[in-house]
């Protein structure tokens, strides 16, 4: 089946593709207690509206990674995708959150300094245990009506 667009039409897909290149999307444990607090301090925190979530159980982050060529059974890592082209894991991608960030204290960003396989280790090492320090839920978390616009699943 073939669509067809009017000029209008094409004007809002043009704007609607544009959009979603132009975003930053969190890709988070949505079982994960401490990832959905984290999640909503990063809402509170994102005053310029730059940041959307999913879930790395989603059916939109499990089609998002695979056509990353990113394992979407690796549920233990944050992912980071910045514009639709860049993407971070492990600690590089909080980094990356923190510096999209204004409201979010840049002084995290020294932690630059640290070797990217030091800092993942550590990343792994909080990754493996959180679930034991903070517990986790039984599903997703569902957004209110008013984070509602804020999830991509």
């Amino acid at each position: 089946m073939l669509f067809t667009f009017s000029s209008d039409n094409k004007n809002e897909l043009a704007k609607l593709i544009l959009i979603i290149r132009l975003m930053n999307i969190v890709l988070f444990d949505g079982v994960c207690n401490f990832c959905n607090a984290s999640v909503l301090r990063l809402i509170r925190l994102d005053k310029a509206n730059q940041l959307r979530f999913a879930s790395l159980q989603s059916e939109y982050a499990i089609k998002r990674l695979k056509s990353l060529q990113l394992n979407p059974e690796d549920l233990n890592s944050i992912v980071f995708i910045r514009h639709s082209k860049e993407v971070y894991t492990k600690s590089t991608a909080l980094l990356e959150i923190v510096k999209t960030l204004n409201g979010f204290p840049r002084v995290l960003l020294i932690l630059r300094i640290i070797p990217r396989p030091v800092r993942d280790l550590l990343y792994q090492q909080f990754a493996k245990n959180r679930y034991k320090i903070f517990g986790r839920r039984e599903v997703c978390m569902v957004p209110s009506a008013e984070l509602k616009e804020r999830f991509l699943d």
